[in-house]
Parts: structure tokens; C-alpha cells; sequence
């Protein structure tokens, strides 16, 4: 049995990790290159509310959480949400993704969130039951659509 990586083994995702996270982005299904996730690691790197970590062993990363947190009218403080949490096919049931989570969860508290939140597809049972088992609760529905942009 394989065991679990230490809160040390997690850092902030940096430019050269671009390759590895469009390979952990793929994994749950999302069409990204090297180059856009270089890309948006730049602009998210640069908002100052938009963390993301890797876990990593040696120079391997392992999984990923992502977030953003911000002001929103009806929340009494900033609310965090988990843009992204993905942990490689090969790794899983290790508790990298628990403690990616315990990780962005005292990341949002010393910037003053008061709610951490996230999203998940429907079809992802494994995802939900790994949420409820970290205290999470299905609160609502997300409705999505694709807009496009005029360019």
C-alpha cells in the first residue's frame, strides 16, 4: 500500500508546472494544452484570489486544487470556491485529494472566507461521495450556458 504525502508536499503551482496540470485537467475530461493552462496560470497567478496548489512527490505532481474567492452581496464575508480538485488516475485513495482540500480550506480561512463552495458533474458519484465525507452538503443546482465571446 502506497501512503499518503505530508502537508509539505504541497505548493503553489508555478509556470513550468503547466504540462502536468493540463495532463491532471484531462483526466476530468477538460480539452487543455500545455500552453493554455501556462497561459491562465499567468492570469490566475496575477488576480491575488485565485490560488491553485499541486501536491507533489519529488518533482512529480500528484493532484491539484484550485480556487477563487470573492465578495458576493448576500455572504457576510468572502466566500471560497473550488474552481478544480483533481488527483491523477494512479494516485488515488493515497488522501491526496483530502488533503488538497484541508490545504484550500486554511488557505480561504487566513483570507477571511466564511464559506468554501464548489461545483461537480452529476455523473461524478465518486466526487460526491468524497465531498460528503469531507463535510461538504448539496445546497443547490448549477445551471451553465456557454456564451461565447464577440471577437
Amino acid at each position: 500500500m502506497r501512503t499518503a504525502i505530508g502537508p509539505k508536499n504541497i505548493r503553489p503551482a508555478i509556470a513550468e508546472d503547466a504540462a502536468a496540470i493540463a495532463d491532471l485537467l484531462r483526466q476530468l475530461g477538460y480539452d487543455v494544452t500545455a500552453s493554455g493552462a501556462a497561459r491562465r496560470l499567468g492570469l490566475l497567478g496575477s488576480t491575488g484570489c485565485d490560488p491553485i496548489y499541486l501536491a507533489i512527490e519529488g518533482e512529480r505532481p500528484l493532484g491539484l486544487i484550485a480556487m477563487h474567492w470573492t465578495l458576493m452581496l448576500q455572504a457576510e464575508g468572502p466566500v471560497a470556491r473550488i474552481t478544480a480538485l483533481v488527483v491523477d488516475e494512479q494516485e488515488r485513495r493515497r488522501e491526496i485529494g483530502r488533503q488538497l482540500l484541508e490545504h484550500a480550506i486554511a488557505a480561504a480561512r487566513r483570507a477571511g472566507c466564511v464559506r468554501i463552495e464548489l461545483t461537480t458533474a452529476l455523473d461524478r458519484a465518486d466526487a460526491h461521495r468524497f465531498y460528503r465525507a469531507n463535510g461538504f452538503t448539496a445546497t443547490s443546482l448549477r445551471f451553465s450556458r456557454e456564451i461565447g465571446t464577440d471577437q
